[in-house]
Parts: structure tokens; C-alpha cells; sequence
């Protein structure tokens, strides 16, 4: 996915954080975020379904009638729409993951939002799955910086209800839209602690990065003692042959922020041309956060 195709285009990339329009499922500046999501009425929460994960087994158990499959075909072209109109204005996106699990309690947590906020200082948008933990964590952050806060939210039996610090947001049907989404508009991938999921979507970054479907976009781990196993991992991968070697340069891993920050200011904002907005003036009592934009 290369930043002249379908990542933002040029006008998509010039829009402010006070451009992107509240509606339906979006949170006016300093007003907590509406949980049914874009495409349903304000104050409606979306009724869910008796259990979220069963048009995704009927999906992937095997060949059905041919109508049921068209049914099914276009409720993924839905889940593309609605993913498509609510982030194409959203501007060039650092995507974080982690874990849902840990809540306001756990350093980790603490240490998520931070991220969430040098991220946005950064310029870019942050967007995450749009769920809690560590998800809200990096969205809370981003509005404590006053940046834009997007995410891709997936409807589940559990754990997942968009958190109240989206800006904007899609709630989609489909894990595989889902993963497309969080990948379409971002330029760099910021791993922080997680499990199986976070692990799938680090492993979906670097599997496309190696294999060229996406540009270098630049990964960053964070958090050298919980990752320390997975590095252990790969070594022994490398010394059987199913890894080579130069793919451990495909990520950094840090517990420096600083040094996270400045990875992506050097592999992001520079090689994909992005440029900064003028500063907002003083003078006329302009607050917005500089925000990156492409070059023309």
C-alpha cells in the first residue's frame, strides 16, 4: 500500500481536526464520544446481535447457496463503504495496538496514553481497534494533546464497545475489514503490550511490510521486557531457517519514547512526504495541533 495510492488523497490530508464535522457517531470537540457509531441516529445505541460472531463462522465455513453468498458478499462491500466514508477525511494515521484488557489501573495504561499523545504531537491522527484498555488509552492521549482520535471498532460477544475518546469511528462487521481499515490510512504501527490479537496485527504489519504489499512503514514496539520473548522467538526462527536475519530490522523495539518518536519522525514524516501545516498564530488565538499533510 504505497502513500500515492488509496492511503489519503490530497485533499483527505489537508483537513483539520476542526474540519471533520461532527455527526451521527462522532464527538463534537470536548464532548464525550456517542457509542452507537457513525450511520446511526444521535442518542441510538446499535442493538447487538445475539452473538456478534456468527455471520463471521457463516462466512468462512464452507460454500453456501449462491444468494446466501451474495448476501454475504454485500455485507462486506457494506462494511468497506461505511469504513471508507467515516475515515477518508481523517488525515495521514499512526496506528496503535494493544491489549483491551488492561484498564486505568495498570502502568500500562499510563504508559499508552502517553504514547497516544506524542503520537498526535507528531501531527498525525491516532487511531486504534476503538476499544478499551490500551486502545482508549492511545485515544485518550491523542485528545489530551488536542489531535484527531479515530477508530476502527469490531462488533464482539465481549470487550468491545467504542471508547469515549473517538473523535470519529466505524463499527465494522468483519475482523478482515477491520484489519484492512487500521492499515489503509497509516503510516506507522506502534505495538504496545497485548495478546493474541495484538500479536495478529503485528504479525499482519510485518508480513505485509516483508512481503512488499505495504511501503517501509515503520513498526515500533513498545516495551523491551514484555517483547523480549518474542525476540527469543524470532532468534531461534532465524537459526532454523524460516526467518532471515534482515527481518529483524523490519521493527524497532524501545522503552525510550523519545526514541520511539523520533523513529517515526525519521522513517514516517520524512521518506512519505509529509509535511507540517503552518503553526496556528498566537496572535489570533489559534489553538489547532499542527497536523501533517502529503506534498503535492
Amino acid at each position: 500500500m504505497s502513500a500515492d495510492q488509496s492511503h489519503v488523497g490530497d485533499a483527505a490530508t489537508e483537513v483539520s481536526h476542526s474540519a471533520v464535522a461532527p455527526a451521527a457517531g462522532e464527538a463534537a470537540p470536548g464532548e464525550p464520544a456517542d457509542p452507537a457509531g457513525p450511520g446511526v441516529s444521535a442518542g441510538a445505541r446499535q442493538t447487538p446481535e445475539p452473538d456478534p460472531g456468527s455471520a463471521e463462522r457463516q462466512l468462512l465455513e464452507g460454500p453456501h447457496s449462491r444468494i446466501q453468498e451474495l448476501r454475504l458478499l454485500f455485507r462486506a462491500i457494506l462494511d468497506f463503504v461505511r469504513g471508507f466514508r467515516a475515515l477518508h477525511f481523517v488525515g495521514p494515521c499512526v496506528t496503535i495496538f494493544g491489549s483491551a484488557r488492561f484498564d486505568e489501573s495498570h502502568p500500562y495504561y499510563a504508559l499508552a496514553r502517553d504514547v497516544g499523545r506524542r503520537v498526535s504531537q507528531l501531527g498525525f491522527t491516532v487511531m486504534t481497534g476503538g476499544g478499551p484498555g490500551l486502545m482508549e488509552a492511545a485515544n485518550r492521549g491523542a485528545r489530551d494533546a488536542g489531535g484527531l482520535s479515530v477508530g476502527c471498532n469490531i462488533q464482539l460477544p465481549h470487550e468491545q464497545e467504542p471508547n469515549a475518546y473517538l473523535d470519529r469511528w466505524v463499527t465494522c462487521y468483519y475482523f478482515f475489514v477491520r484489519k484492512v481499515l487500521l492499515f489503509k490510512y497509516s503510516y506507522a504501527f506502534v505495538v504496545l503490550p497485548g495478546g493474541l490479537g495484538t500479536m495478529d496485527e503485528l504479525g499482519e504489519a510485518l508480513t505485509l511490510i516483508q512481503t512488499g504489499k505495504i511501503d517501509d512503514f515503520p513498526v515500533v514496539l513498545i516495551g523491551t521486557k514484555y517483547w523480549a520473548p518474542l525476540l527469543a522467538l524470532l532468534e531461534n526462527m532465524i537459526r532454523e531457517g524460516a526467518v532471515s536475519a534482515s527481518d529483524l530490522n523490519l521493527f524497532k523495539v524501545t522503552d525510550d519514547l523519545v526514541e520511539a518518536m523520533h523513529h517515526l519522525e525519521t522513517h514516517a514524516v520524512d521518506p512519505f512526504g509529509l509535511k507540517r501545516q503552518a503553526k496556528p498564530s498566537w496572535l489570533l488565538g489559534e489553538r489547532a495541533l499542527a497536523r501533517l499533510t502529503r506534498r503535492r
